[in-house]
């Protein structure tokens, strides 16, 4: 017989297509019977004609052809003469793993031809019937079951004696073999000989050896008892047989039918094997042939046999040569839809229909364990047809194995499963299925006999559980309860119908029939229409589970993993010479303490060997502690195994990290780190999405390891979550190490108490992730994996910079009176600076301009250090402003400006934008006020100093901006308004100082007086700033007392003393806000005091600074009096020469009042601060009125 094709779809037909036109229905008889069948694959010859053999040819005489090869049989010579042949026991099994497809979905039944025929004659037939029923998901398998030839086995070797022992205690006691008669043999070889003289055509005996004889009386076409024993395969003793390879066809398991064909007969669909001879000729294309004793009439039995074949094989018609004692009489053709009515032969095709829906009903409803070997048996004579559940009386022996029908049941569990797996993308709701086509296969393997099976299911079954999917979808991709046909229970629980309703129910039956799962308790039930037909379905029991959350998916993950890999290193010969270790105990997780860490540099040497390690893997070095041979089922199973546990333990972490469990998140990317490591000590080269993965596991651990560092405060938590480990990790390690130390990465997985450590460590892992995509050519194929690489190693990079940023400015606060800067100092500066300029690097090399912006930022604030770090810290009379300081302070208004060109414009980043400009505005007045507070006088010119002063001021207020409303806008005006007043003053001072050029000195008059305004109006529009408002207008009244000193004129001193009383009555709003603050502090104190709860001496409502607003209210008051007093002198001396005598008399006569009560005031030392702040107010408020009455007459 020519080789099958395997697995897969239907295999291409091989010779001539014998079928008709598929789907076409045949009508029979009166009674109209659908039924279609199609070919799936044929090894049969081109058909041949058949020759009608002369009358009076002796059958008795051998053909010349007799027993020969023939081009007209094919190549297998006597395939074609098959048609009965015995039906070997697992024949179903050989066409379910040809058509793997058709099984546990579309089709109903799987078997012989012959046994679907016995199977439908049982009412008809008192012969017995034995068969083996295996269910795979809605698909049965029937094959025959042949007692006596078990038996006959079990005699010899000791074989199947439980089933033996049960057969004579409950249905035969006194069974003994029955020998087939000489009839039988007698009536093979004239049927034999008849069908080669029909191939031949010649009609001619030839003459043939003496020993011919024996081929008419003994068996033939070796068909001896001992041949057909052959056929059963032991019981499986050396498991390699199968678990070498699943889909050997050895054992008996050989698809070797002619044809296999797809017969759908009404709404059952059967996939069926048939070696009926079929010829050429006739009316039709095809006949089959059959041989005839004319002395004996066809009865009801081969005429349903006859029919049956024809239908299955599709054959229109029978073609009968009748012999009498094997001389050939007569020919006679019959139509395929007249056989049910032939005389001695009628009956009824709508009964055999009934017949088969109501046998597959009661199998259907009965054998629902999938695996289980079900023995459907009627006893010779007998009306009773019982149901046996094989599995679970062998399971009451000692070894389950003694059923030789467990491995190709497993066998075929698992190449069903792994037929949809190979669809699972497209079918996701045939998850469910799957997971119990699996978990029913590994429950009838032992894993010392079939390891391999045992390791690959439990890896399909991980496979399952997609660990990348989003989390919202857990309970959404499968249904739970799906009602199709293909649901079935893989622990149904019996539920017998009612008596009504054709009773399984063996309640009645004697007590030795306890045995069966379900009786018949007469075969003409098998006759009424729908009998068995079921009134309950199956549970839909095998929906896919729902897991509440990632980690739950992923321990199931891990669990099957675990499984797979004990399976595989149970498999391994040379597990005697690798050291003993306790699965159970547990394997160290280091600790690492900043005392024993080699820091920085120790990492460094770590990150060497590691990407030395991986360039060695690159090059396809690998090595295998336990003795794996490479491209062994073993290795390549391994690798499987480890590669999906590192995935889970990534998707473990990651799910740890969202929740903030740090050390937890820790422990699992070091034990997916620790998988990979076994992955690269045993793969001879690294698949790129291997590589890829590594990267991600690498960048999980950075991110990991960055967070521990910025959490220091839980480390005692962390600490524990990390050094936590289950039983299942535990074991999964110990067959880790069964191949490698695991230490490859241990210099990214530690958990470090030191926070310099921590930060680098994240670093490296950055790093090394990004060597990966380097050395692996992998950047270009996986663009946003190597642009998050980058992002990570930028942000690490100005993480570490700040942290040794952070750690100059420590160093130097607690220099205090050195004046040195020390070379701690100096080292970390350049740490810090050597970071921030890689992480600019890094973020303009994926054109990230706002991160770099932001680095370059943090450079600016390091040069700013730098440069406070060289002021001089001695007596203030001796410092001066160095030129260090102004060196670092320009490096960082260069940083500053690099910044806003890399944004560019706001809209780039409205927040980091004003961020910088803000810097950019406080290191230029930070530079301008050192340089006016300590003037470089030593080494500069003081117009110099003051014109650098100028610039520096106009270039803080350029990038000040005041206008934006935002949450700094006020701290913005508040540094505008104390520029102006800076420059004022400085302005002032030069006035004040200066000498001769009267042009400079009105340049600078106007100056001050402009700056004076502007930083005036700035205050007013805040409302925390009084003091600094009182400040400036008092100094504006010493800038128009120094104005008044240098003027002749009476007319002029008495405007520039009225515009100085001016001013000080603008103040009046700097008093109100200070009266607010300090009645608002009052009534706290007495609420307080009223409730005596808790009153803390700074329970204060503002932040007023009462020595500061004495000290300006004592100066407020002496400048008041003396412009009073000058006021009052220069009015009464001129009062003559002044137009308007009644506005000069009231304005005299309310200065005189005020200056009055204003000396009172000041003399009366027991006034309260509140107190003398409301006498301010009044006396102002009466100025107020007073120019406002002599604003015409004054001028």
């Amino acid at each position: 017989m020519e080789e099958l094709c395997r697995v897969g779809a239907a295999a291409p037909l091989r010779g001539d297509v014998e079928e008709p036109k598929q789907g076409s229905v045949l009508f029979l008889g009166g009674n109209e019977v659908k039924s279609s069948a199609v070919v799936k694959y044929s090894s049969a010859p081109p058909q041949a004609a058949f020759a009608r053999l002369q009358e009076k040819t002796d059958l008795k005489l051998p053909p010349a052809n007799w027993l020969r090869e023939s081009a007209k049989l094919g190549p297998a010579g006597t395939t074609i003469l098959g048609n009965n042949k015995k039906s070997k026991p697992f024949s179903s099994f050989g066409m379910a793993y040809d058509f793997i497809d058709s099984v546990g979905n579309d089709v109903d039944v799987v078997s012989d031809s012959e046994n679907i025929k016995k199977l439908l004659k049982i009412p008809y037939s008192k012969s017995h019937v034995s068969m083996a029923v295996h269910r795979i998901g809605r698909t049965l398998l029937l094959d025959e079951l042949d007692i006596q030839e078990l038996f006959m086995r079990s005699s010899q070797t000791g074989d199947w004696t439980w089933l033996k022992e049960f057969y004579q205690r409950l249905i035969d006691q006194k069974w003994q073999r029955k020998k087939k008669s000489k009839e039988h043999w007698y009536q093979k070889a004239i049927l034999s000989k008849f069908l080669y003289y029909s191939i031949n055509g010649d009609g001619a005996a030839q003459p043939v050896p003496s020993t011919s004889k024996q081929h008419q009386e003994g068996p033939v076409s070796g068909e001896s008892d001992e041949a057909g024993r052959s056929s059963w395969p032991a019981p499986f003793e050396m498991p390699s047989s199968l678990s070498e390879d699943p889909g050997a066809s050895n054992q008996g398991l050989k698809n070797d039918f002619v044809r296999n064909i797809l017969w759908t007969f009404e709404d059952i669909h059967m996939l069926v094997g048939s070696n009926m001879p079929i010829f050429g000729g006739g009316r039709y294309p095809a006949v089959s042939l059959r041989l005839r004793d004319n002395n004996k009439p066809i009865n009801v039995l081969t005429g349903i046999d006859y029919w049956l074949d024809n239908l299955i094989c599709n054959v229109p018609e029978l073609v009968m040569c009748f012999h009498v004692n094997g001389i050939v009489q007569k020919y006679e053709m019959i139509k395929t839809e007249d056989i049910p009515n032939l005389e001695n032969s009628n009956f009824s095709t709508k009964v055999i229909k009934d017949i088969a829906q109501n046998i597959l009903s009661f199998l259907k409803s009965n054998c629902t364990k999938e695996g289980h070997t079900y023995w459907l048996f009627k006893a010779s004579g007998s009306d009773i047809v019982k149901l046996y559940d094989l599995t679970t009386l062998c399971e009451e022996t000692e070894d389950k194995y003694q059923n030789p029908f467990t491995m190709p049941v497993a066998i075929l569990l698992y190449k069903v499963a792994c037929n949809m797996m190979l669809k699972k993308n497209q079918n996701k709701k045939h998850y469910g299925t799957i997971r119990t086509l699996l978990l029913n296969c590994l429950k009838l393997l032992d894993n010392g006999r079939h390891p391999q099976i045992i390791a690959s299911a439990n890896y399909m079954l991980s496979e399952l559980f997609q660990l990348d999917e989003p989390k919202k979808e857990d309970s959404t991709d499968f249904p739970i309860n799906g009602n199709s046909d293909e649901s079935y229970s893989e622990e149904e629980e019996e539920m017998p119908d009612s008596d009504e309703n054709g009773s399984y129910s063996n309640s009645s039956d004697p007590p030795d029939d306890n045995k069966a799962v379900a009786i018949i308790k007469s075969v003409g039930e098998l006759s009424v229409p729908e009998k068995y037909k079921s009134v309950h379905r199956i549970r839909p029991s095998c929906a896919f589970p729902v897991c509440h959350g990632t980690e739950e998916r992923c321990r199931l993950v891990l669990n099957y993993v675990l499984e797979g890999l004990k399976s595989v290193d149970s498999s391994v010969k040379k597990e005697g010479d690798l050291p003993a270790a306790d699965p159970s105990t547990p394997i160290p997780l280091k600790y690492e303490d900043e005392s024993t860490s080699g820091g920085p540099e120790c990492l460094e040497k770590q990150m060497a060997l590691f990407l030395d390690k991986m360039g060695s893997f690159q090059k396809g070095k690998h090595c295998s502690q336990s003795g794996m041979i490479p491209g062994s089922w073993q290795y390549k199973m391994k690798l499987q195994l480890i590669l999906k546990s590192s995935k889970a333990y990534y998707v473990l972490s990651d799910a740890a990290m969202i929740l903030q469990k740090y050390g937890r998140a820790l422990r699992y990317i070091k034990l997916a780190l620790q998988c990979h490591d076994t992955y690269c000590c045993l793969c001879a080269s690294m698949l790129p999405e291997v590589l890829v993965f590594l990267c991600q596991c690498l960048t999980l651990c950075g991110d990991i390891q960055l967070m521990l560092a910025q959490n220091a405060n839980n480390r005692a938590a962390y600490l524990e979550e990390y050094n936590y480990q289950t039983k299942e990790d535990q074991e999964i390690l110990h067959s880790l190490h069964r191949e490698s130390r695991c230490q490859v990465f241990a210099w990214a997985t530690d958990l470090s108490t030191d926070l310099e450590c921590q930060l680098s460590v994240s670093c490296k892992c950055y790093e090394a992730a990004y060597e990966i995509l380097l050395f692996s050519n992998l950047k270009n194929q996986n663009p946003e994996q190597h642009i998050q690489v980058l992002k990570r190693m930028g942000n690490i990079r100005n993480e570490i910079g700040v942290f040794y940023m952070n750690q100059a400015a420590a160093v130097q606060t607690e220099r205090l009176g050195n004046k040195n800067v020390s070379t701690t100092e100096q080292q970390l500066w350049k740490k810090s600076f050597s970071c921030f300029e890689e992480g600019i690097q890094n973020f303009e090399s994926i054109d990230d301009a706002t991160n770099a912006a932001l680095l370059l930022c943090n450079t600016g604030r390091l040069m700013r250090i730098c440069a406070q770090a060289h002021c001089a810290t001695e007596g203030d009379f001796k410092r001066e402003f160095s030129p260090e300081e102004a060196l670092y302070y320009n490096k960082a208004v260069d940083y500053y400006l690099k910044a806003l060109r890399s944004l560019g414009k706001r809209d780039v980043h409205p927040a980091v934008w004003d961020s910088v400009n803000w810097e950019l505005s406080t290191t230029y007045f930070t530079m301008a006020t050192l340089q006016q507070d300590y003037a470089p006088l030593s080494r500069k010119a003081q117009e110099q100093i003051e014109k650098e002063v100028s610039e520096a001021m106009k270039k803080s207020l350029k990038y000040c901006d005041v206008d934006t409303v935002s949450a700094r806008q006020p701290l913005c005006q508040y540094r505008a308004a104390t520029i102006h007043h800076r420059l004022a003053s400085m302005y002032h001072s030069c006035l004040r100082n200066q000498v001769g050029d009267e042009h400079l000195r009105k340049q600078h008059r106007v100056l001050a007086d402009l700056h004076y305004s502007k930083a005036v109006r700035l205050f007013q529009l805040l409302k925390d700033a009084p003091c600094e408002f009182l400040r400036v207008q008092l100094e504006r009244v010493a800038f128009a007392e120094f104005q008044m000193a240098s003027q002749n004129s009476s007319a002029g001193k008495l405007k520039t003393l009225f515009g100085a009383l001016d001013i000080m009555v603008k103040a009046k709003g700097a008093f109100q806000l200070i009266r607010k603050e300090l009645v608002a502090e009052s009534e706290q104190k007495s609420k307080d005091k009223s409730s005596a709860e808790n009153v803390s001496p700074n329970d204060s409502p503002t932040g007023l600074n009462k020595e500061e607003v004495l000290k300006l209210l004592s100066i407020f008051e002496s400048r008041m009096s003396f412009l009073l007093l000058q006021s009052i002198k220069l009015l009464t001396s001129t009062k003559k020469k002044i137009g308007g005598i009644n506005e000069e008399e009231v304005v005299l006569k309310t200065n005189k009042q005020v200056y009055s009560l204003l000396l009172r005031a000041t003399a009366n030392k027991s006034m309260t601060l509140l107190e003398r702040i409301e006498v301010i107010l009044n006396l102002l408020e009466q100025l107020a009125q007073n120019n406002e009455a002599s604003h015409g007459g004054i001028q």
